[in-house]
Protein backbone atom coordinates (compact mmCIF):
# COMPACT_ATOMS: atom_id res chain seq x y z
CA UNK A 1 0.00 0.00 0.00
CA UNK A 2 1.38 3.90 -0.47
CA UNK A 3 2.12 6.17 2.14
CA UNK A 4 2.79 9.30 2.17
CA UNK A 5 4.14 11.94 5.15
CA UNK A 6 2.54 14.49 7.38
CA UNK A 7 3.98 17.74 8.25
CA UNK A 8 5.43 16.45 11.73
CA UNK A 9 7.16 13.26 9.71
CA UNK A 10 3.92 11.11 10.83
CA UNK A 11 3.66 8.09 8.10
CA UNK A 12 0.14 7.85 6.12
CA UNK A 13 -1.28 5.04 4.62
CA UNK A 14 -3.68 5.48 2.23
CA UNK A 15 -5.39 3.58 -1.04
CA UNK A 16 -6.11 5.05 -4.45
CA UNK A 17 -8.76 3.46 -6.55
CA UNK A 18 -10.92 4.79 -10.12
CA UNK A 19 -10.06 7.52 -12.41
CA UNK A 20 -11.35 10.72 -13.13
CA UNK A 21 -11.49 14.11 -10.64
CA UNK A 22 -9.74 13.35 -7.10
CA UNK A 23 -12.20 12.72 -4.16
CA UNK A 24 -10.81 12.24 -0.91
CA UNK A 25 -13.04 10.27 1.97
CA UNK A 26 -12.63 10.53 5.71
CA UNK A 27 -12.99 8.21 8.51
CA UNK A 28 -14.64 8.41 11.82
CA UNK A 29 -14.76 7.24 15.06
CA UNK A 30 -12.29 3.79 15.27
CA UNK A 31 -12.57 3.40 11.63
CA UNK A 32 -9.72 2.61 9.35
CA UNK A 33 -9.30 1.01 5.93
CA UNK A 34 -10.63 -2.26 5.71
CA UNK A 35 -13.55 -1.51 8.19
CA UNK A 36 -15.37 1.07 7.32
CA UNK A 37 -18.27 2.09 5.16
CA UNK A 38 -15.90 4.54 3.15
CA UNK A 39 -14.33 1.69 1.50
CA UNK A 40 -18.13 0.64 0.15
CA UNK A 41 -18.53 4.57 -0.59
CA UNK A 42 -15.33 4.19 -2.60
CA UNK A 43 -16.04 1.51 -4.81
CA UNK A 44 -19.14 2.83 -5.99
CA UNK A 45 -17.85 6.31 -7.14
CA UNK A 46 -14.46 4.26 -8.64
CA UNK A 47 -15.66 4.56 -12.07
CA UNK A 48 -15.88 8.34 -11.75
CA UNK A 49 -13.35 9.21 -9.70
CA UNK A 50 -10.14 9.17 -8.71
CA UNK A 51 -10.91 7.93 -5.06
CA UNK A 52 -8.60 8.29 -2.29
CA UNK A 53 -9.29 6.50 1.65
CA UNK A 54 -6.37 7.04 4.04
CA UNK A 55 -5.55 5.23 8.04
CA UNK A 56 -6.53 8.43 10.19
CA UNK A 57 -3.04 8.58 12.52
CA UNK A 58 -3.23 6.25 15.04
CA UNK A 59 -4.89 3.20 12.62
CA UNK A 60 -4.22 1.16 10.67
CA UNK A 61 -1.25 1.60 8.93
CA UNK A 62 -0.66 5.52 9.70
CA UNK A 63 1.63 6.56 12.82
CA UNK A 64 0.58 8.20 15.66
CA UNK A 65 3.12 10.67 16.96
CA UNK A 66 2.74 12.73 20.20
CA UNK A 67 1.50 15.08 21.04
CA UNK A 68 -1.94 14.60 19.62
CA UNK A 69 -3.62 17.72 18.30
CA UNK A 70 -6.63 18.81 15.78
CA UNK A 71 -3.79 21.08 13.62
CA UNK A 72 -1.74 17.77 13.26
CA UNK A 73 -4.93 15.67 11.50
CA UNK A 74 -5.93 18.78 9.37
CA UNK A 75 -1.95 19.00 8.41
CA UNK A 76 -2.43 14.92 7.57
CA UNK A 77 -5.61 15.67 5.53
CA UNK A 78 -3.50 18.28 3.63
CA UNK A 79 -0.43 15.70 2.87
CA UNK A 80 -3.40 13.52 1.11
CA UNK A 81 -4.66 15.92 -0.64
CA UNK A 82 -1.23 16.95 -2.51
CA UNK A 83 -0.97 13.17 -2.80
CA UNK A 84 -4.62 13.37 -4.91
CA UNK A 85 -2.80 16.37 -6.99
CA UNK A 86 -2.96 19.81 -4.42
CA UNK A 87 -6.87 19.56 -4.70
CA UNK A 88 -9.78 17.38 -4.21
CA UNK A 89 -13.25 17.00 -3.11
CA UNK A 90 -13.51 15.99 0.23
CA UNK A 91 -15.77 14.01 1.67
CA UNK A 92 -16.17 12.98 5.89
CA UNK A 93 -18.87 11.03 7.72
CA UNK A 94 -20.09 11.06 11.05
CA UNK A 95 -16.59 13.10 13.44
CA UNK A 96 -14.76 12.01 9.92
CA UNK A 97 -17.06 14.96 8.54
CA UNK A 98 -16.20 17.32 11.36
CA UNK A 99 -12.61 17.01 10.05
CA UNK A 100 -13.40 17.56 6.83
CA UNK A 101 -15.04 20.59 8.09
CA UNK A 102 -12.06 21.76 10.00
CA UNK A 103 -9.86 20.91 7.27
CA UNK A 104 -11.99 23.00 4.62
CA UNK A 105 -12.01 25.91 7.45
CA UNK A 106 -8.26 26.10 8.07
CA UNK A 107 -7.75 26.48 4.29
CA UNK A 108 -6.73 22.92 3.02
CA UNK A 109 -7.21 23.17 -1.06
CA UNK A 110 -10.94 21.23 -1.86
CA UNK A 111 -12.83 22.55 -4.59
CA UNK A 112 -16.07 20.82 -2.73
CA UNK A 113 -16.73 19.32 0.94
CA UNK A 114 -19.41 16.88 1.44
CA UNK A 115 -20.45 15.62 5.09
CA UNK A 116 -22.96 13.08 6.50
CA UNK A 117 -24.18 13.06 9.70
CA UNK A 118 -21.72 15.06 11.99
CA UNK A 119 -23.00 13.88 15.41
CA UNK A 120 -23.72 17.18 16.92
CA UNK A 121 -25.76 17.46 19.52
CA UNK A 122 -27.38 20.85 19.99
CA UNK A 123 -30.45 20.73 22.06
CA UNK A 124 -32.13 18.70 24.44
CA UNK A 125 -33.13 15.58 22.25
CA UNK A 126 -30.71 13.34 23.82
CA UNK A 127 -28.70 13.78 26.88
CA UNK A 128 -25.52 16.20 25.94
CA UNK A 129 -22.02 14.49 26.61
CA UNK A 130 -20.02 16.82 29.05
CA UNK A 131 -16.65 17.40 30.38
CA UNK A 132 -17.58 14.13 33.14
CA UNK A 133 -17.62 12.16 29.44
CA UNK A 134 -14.06 13.29 28.62
CA UNK A 135 -12.63 12.47 31.89
CA UNK A 136 -13.46 9.01 32.19
CA UNK A 137 -13.08 8.48 28.28
CA UNK A 138 -9.64 10.09 28.98
CA UNK A 139 -9.05 8.31 32.05
CA UNK A 140 -9.91 4.72 30.60
CA UNK A 141 -7.50 5.38 27.71
CA UNK A 142 -4.63 6.48 29.69
CA UNK A 143 -4.69 3.65 32.25
CA UNK A 144 -5.10 0.83 29.06
CA UNK A 145 -8.40 0.01 29.97
CA UNK A 146 -9.63 -0.24 26.01
CA UNK A 147 -12.93 -2.37 26.27
CA UNK A 148 -14.20 0.99 29.01
CA UNK A 149 -12.79 2.85 26.50
CA UNK A 150 -14.87 1.61 23.47
CA UNK A 151 -17.71 0.63 26.28
CA UNK A 152 -18.01 4.48 27.44
CA UNK A 153 -17.97 5.26 23.51
CA UNK A 154 -20.99 2.94 22.86
CA UNK A 155 -23.13 3.46 26.01
CA UNK A 156 -22.69 7.15 26.52
CA UNK A 157 -21.00 9.15 22.97
CA UNK A 158 -23.20 7.46 20.42
CA UNK A 159 -26.21 6.31 22.99
CA UNK A 160 -26.65 2.62 22.23
CA UNK A 161 -28.70 1.09 24.70
CA UNK A 162 -26.65 -1.00 27.56
CA UNK A 163 -27.87 -4.70 26.24
CA UNK A 164 -26.63 -3.99 22.94
CA UNK A 165 -23.23 -2.99 24.11
CA UNK A 166 -23.33 -6.02 26.08
CA UNK A 167 -23.76 -8.24 23.55
CA UNK A 168 -21.03 -6.47 21.66
CA UNK A 169 -18.33 -7.45 23.83
CA UNK A 170 -19.43 -10.98 22.54
CA UNK A 171 -18.39 -10.09 18.99
CA UNK A 172 -15.51 -11.07 16.55
CA UNK A 173 -15.13 -6.52 15.91
CA UNK A 174 -14.64 -5.99 19.32
CA UNK A 175 -11.22 -6.73 20.34
CA UNK A 176 -10.26 -4.35 16.57
CA UNK A 177 -12.02 -1.96 18.23
CA UNK A 178 -10.28 -2.09 21.36
CA UNK A 179 -6.92 -1.85 19.26
CA UNK A 180 -7.55 1.39 18.30
CA UNK A 181 -9.35 2.61 21.57
CA UNK A 182 -6.80 4.73 22.61
CA UNK A 183 -7.71 6.83 19.38
CA UNK A 184 -11.13 8.31 20.95
CA UNK A 185 -9.99 11.13 22.55
CA UNK A 186 -9.00 12.28 19.35
CA UNK A 187 -12.72 12.18 18.15
CA UNK A 188 -13.51 14.03 20.94
CA UNK A 189 -11.08 16.72 20.34
CA UNK A 190 -12.24 17.09 16.92
CA UNK A 191 -15.87 17.15 17.74
CA UNK A 192 -14.75 20.82 19.85
CA UNK A 193 -17.54 20.66 22.65
CA UNK A 194 -20.47 20.95 19.64
CA UNK A 195 -22.00 18.00 21.69
CA UNK A 196 -22.94 19.88 24.38
CA UNK A 197 -26.25 20.52 24.13
CA UNK A 198 -26.44 23.95 23.13
CA UNK A 199 -26.74 25.69 19.09
CA UNK A 200 -23.54 25.73 16.83
CA UNK A 201 -21.75 28.75 16.94
CA UNK A 202 -23.27 31.00 14.28
CA UNK A 203 -19.54 31.61 12.70
CA UNK A 204 -17.96 28.27 13.36
CA UNK A 205 -16.44 27.08 9.84
CA UNK A 206 -17.21 30.51 7.96
CA UNK A 207 -13.30 30.04 6.47
CA UNK A 208 -15.25 27.30 3.94
CA UNK A 209 -15.60 29.14 0.49
CA UNK A 210 -15.95 25.91 -1.30
CA UNK A 211 -19.92 24.51 -2.07
CA UNK A 212 -20.97 22.53 0.57
CA UNK A 213 -23.14 19.43 0.85
CA UNK A 214 -25.01 18.39 4.02
CA UNK A 215 -26.69 15.00 4.18
CA UNK A 216 -28.67 12.80 6.69
CA UNK A 217 -31.00 9.94 6.79
CA UNK A 218 -34.23 9.90 6.79
CA UNK A 219 -34.43 7.03 9.84
CA UNK A 220 -31.17 8.05 12.13
CA UNK A 221 -32.53 9.96 15.23
CA UNK A 222 -33.59 13.23 15.64
CA UNK A 223 -31.22 14.62 17.57
CA UNK A 224 -28.71 13.74 15.27
CA UNK A 225 -30.64 15.02 12.67
CA UNK A 226 -31.55 18.58 14.31
CA UNK A 227 -27.79 19.47 14.28
CA UNK A 228 -27.22 18.12 10.47
CA UNK A 229 -30.25 21.02 10.15
CA UNK A 230 -28.44 23.53 11.91
CA UNK A 231 -24.89 22.45 10.22
CA UNK A 232 -27.00 23.40 7.25
CA UNK A 233 -28.28 26.51 7.83
CA UNK A 234 -24.15 27.69 9.13
CA UNK A 235 -22.42 26.84 5.86
CA UNK A 236 -23.59 29.70 3.60
CA UNK A 237 -25.29 28.38 -0.03
CA UNK A 238 -25.07 24.95 1.58
CA UNK A 239 -27.29 22.22 0.02
CA UNK A 240 -29.04 20.20 2.32
CA UNK A 241 -30.34 16.30 1.51
CA UNK A 242 -32.01 13.62 3.47
CA UNK A 243 -31.57 10.11 2.29
CA UNK A 244 -35.15 7.96 2.69
CA UNK A 245 -34.89 5.00 4.68
CA UNK A 246 -31.65 5.69 5.38
CA UNK A 247 -29.59 5.14 9.54
CA UNK A 248 -26.40 6.58 10.57
CA UNK A 249 -24.83 3.00 9.16
CA UNK A 250 -26.00 4.38 5.79
CA UNK A 251 -25.76 2.07 2.67
CA UNK A 252 -23.14 3.12 -0.18
CA UNK A 253 -25.55 1.95 -2.95
CA UNK A 254 -27.89 5.14 -1.17
CA UNK A 255 -25.37 7.87 -1.07
CA UNK A 256 -22.60 7.30 -3.63
CA UNK A 257 -25.14 8.58 -6.11
CA UNK A 258 -25.58 11.94 -4.22
CA UNK A 259 -22.11 12.38 -3.87
CA UNK A 260 -21.33 11.61 -7.44
CA UNK A 261 -24.08 14.19 -8.60
CA UNK A 262 -22.62 17.22 -6.32
CA UNK A 263 -18.82 16.24 -7.06
CA UNK A 264 -19.10 15.81 -10.61
CA UNK A 265 -17.34 19.21 -12.34
CA UNK A 266 -19.88 21.71 -13.63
Amino acid sequence: MPTTVSTDGTTLGYTRIGTGPALVLVDGAMCYRGSTPNDAIAKELAGRFTVFTYDRRGRGESGNTLPYSVEREVEDLAAIVKEAGGEAGLFGISSGAVLALEAAHRGVPVNRVAVYEPPFVVDGTREALTAGYTAKLEKAVADGNSGEAVRLFMRVGVGLPGPMVAMMRLMPAWPKLKRVAFTLPYDNAVMDGNQAGRPLPDERWSGIAAPSLVVDGGKSPQWMRNGVAQLAQRLPGSTYRTLPGQTHLVKAQALAPVLAEFFTPR
